[in-house]
């Protein structure tokens, strides 16, 4: 039975990683798509907390990477809805923020949040965060 479910596993590294980009600007989400899909990833874009959980209705993405400061909701608000989704609670999430201060830290790895990136943030450290996250949560 094992051997089976290492060839089950192996195929599903085959399938590239399905990261959704959630950010309210359109520039960060143009930057970020072009980053992840030249990297061999597919993308998914939400302009906002609202936005994203529509579209996590429908999908489900291997990681999240989000913004905090969004209108209508949030970076902390969905993260804390992913958090309490029975079916997204173990979705990987980066956090990419400008507010770097230790309160907002502290407050996102309380939530539950996976990994928390300053912007701008490194191209090369973003990737390696997607790629050590992506590979857990199997």
């Amino acid at each position: 039975a094992l051997r089976q479910e290492m060839a089950a596993s192996e195929s599903e590294q085959q399938r590239p990683p399905l990261v959704m980009v959630v950010d309210d600007s359109v520039t960060v989400r143009k930057v970020t798509t072009r980053l992840l899909e030249r990297n061999g990833m597919n993308v998914l874009t939400a302009k906002d907390g609202v936005d994203a959980i529509a579209q996590l209705q429908e999908h489900r993405p291997d990681i999240l990477l989000l913004d905090i400061e969004m209108p209508r909701m949030d970076g902390f608000e969905v993260a804390t809805l992913v958090r309490h989704d029975e079916r997204l609670g173990n979705l990987p999430i980066i956090m990419i923020t400008s507010r770097t201060g230790e309160k907002h830290r502290e407050r996102a790895l309380g939530i539950g949040v996976n990994q928390y990136l300053g912007k701008p943030y490194q191209e090369t450290e973003l990737l390696e965060a997607i790629q050590s996250l992506v590979g857990q949560h199997e």
